[in-house]
């Protein structure tokens, strides 16, 4: 199971590299990359957060409209003899 945190609205993942020696994520349901990472697990959440406001300063100095993430929904119809 993945761990995800999350901040206004938005995941992001919480993962590990051996070979670094350090935590890691990315924003998870939006196009743009947006990484983040720290030697602790606060250092990570903190990172995480700045990155979102930083995307959201980003978005607003160049007049974007910051990405809303997807949700991750399955519709499935079936017939009611099913």
């Amino acid at each position: 199971m993945q761990e995800v945190m999350s901040y206004r609205g938005y995941k992001g993942t919480i993962e590990y590299s051996l070979e670094d020696n350090i935590l890691h994520g990315e924003v998870l349901g939006i196009r743009s990359l947006l990484s983040y990472e720290g030697n602790t697990l606060q250092e990570l959440k903190d990172d995480f957060e700045d990155t979102i406001d930083d995307y959201f300063e980003c978005c607003k100095n160049h007049n974007m409209t910051p990405e809303k993430p997807y949700k991750q929904n399955i519709v499935i119809n079936l017939e009611p003899d099913l």
